[in-house]
């Protein structure tokens, strides 16, 4: 009986090998759960050929925005197969959704981190034909008026709003939210002056000022951005020790086997540094956050404990 034990174990092992070296035997598809033309729309599209040129099979992008992101990560998070045939383009709404809103899933539990790609600071933009040509200027007159000043997000739980949040928490003012689906449509009313003020991802709002379109009037980094070096800190406005960023990372569904996600986190590794997703990076002023899987994940769970800790000390309301 033990040779015949021998037998079946060393079948056994070689079938999980086969089983293993044969993935990913179908396309893969990263999902990105906010609108089109958004910075991580733009940067996922970068990053999919380089990914799947590792892989060997091709990585779609697929749009499931809503929620705050919240949609698509439930989708990964509780739909999707443990596989690795899908996997997650999340950001900071996974680390903030426990702290201001009852989720339908868990992103501590339901995911698991597979690599980070960066940190992206905001940017606060005005109509050009705006009265206010500095953030200070903005937070004066909420002050004067409180509830006058409004500011456009791309919908309940983004980055856009909760940086809205957090500049009246810390200012200690009263803004006016009004969400919308995708930070490409509050353009329009921002230009046109329905609404006063945008914080917006750098990485889309940066066309928008190049283009003169929209004037930008603050930075939610800690220092200037070398790209828009004259546009001054929020902090440095009024807003002592604010700080904002949208990061963004990959995520895979918890239950995925460990050798699918080591081969995700080095082909996701090998994107990041290819020339054309760095010069992306350097364009949206993305600050680096751990890479790896393993140190990914502490930064995730740290930044989940932050948001947790100004909702306890309330600093910050929840939104449901």
């Amino acid at each position: 009986m033990k040779p015949l034990r021998s037998i079946l174990l060393l079948a056994g092992v070689l079938f999980a090998h086969g089983a293993g070296a044969a993935w990913p035997d179908r396309p893969i598809t990263m999902v990105v759960p906010y609108a089109a033309g958004g910075s991580a729309d733009v940067l996922a599209r970068v990053m999919a050929p380089e990914m799947a040129s590792q892989l060997g099979q091709p990585v779609v992008v697929e749009l499931r925005p809503g929620a705050g992101g919240n949609i698509g990560a439930a989708h990964v998070a509780q739909s999707s197969r443990a596989d690795g045939h899908t996997f997650l383009l999340g950001s900071v709404s996974l680390a903030t959704g426990p702290a201001i809103s009852t989720l339908t899933f868990d992103p501590l539990r339901d995911l698991v981190p597979m690599g980070g790609i960066g940190a992206v600071p905001n940017l606060a933009v005005v109509s050009p034909t705006s009265p206010y040509r500095s953030l200070a200027e903005v937070l004066a007159a909420a002050r004067a008026r409180p509830g006058s000043i409004s500011y456009g997000s791309s919908g309940l739980g983004t980055g856009s709003h909760l940086a809205g949040e957090l500049l009246a928490a810390t200012a200690g003012v009263d803004l006016l939210h009004v969400p919308y689906r995708g930070s490409g449509a509050v353009y329009p009313d921002l230009i046109a002056q329905r609404i006063s003020l945008l914080l917006d991802g750098m990485g889309s709002a940066i066309g928008q000022v190049q283009s003169g379109a929209v004037r930008a009037i603050g930075i939610s980094s800690t220092t200037r951005s070398d790209t828009l070096p004259q546009v001054p800190t929020i902090a440095e406005q009024g807003a002592p020790g604010f700080e904002f960023s949208l990061w963004l990372g990959f995520f895979v569904r918890s239950g995925t086997p460990p050798e699918i996600l080591a081969r995700l986190e080095a082909a996701h590794r090998h994107a990041l540094h290819a020339p054309q997703v760095q010069e992306r990076l350097r364009q949206a002023a993305a600050q680096p956050i751990p890479e790896d899987a393993a140190g990914f994940a502490t930064y995730f769970r740290a930044n989940a404990a932050l948001w947790a800790d100004l909702v306890a000390r309330g600093k910050l309301q929840r939104i449901d």
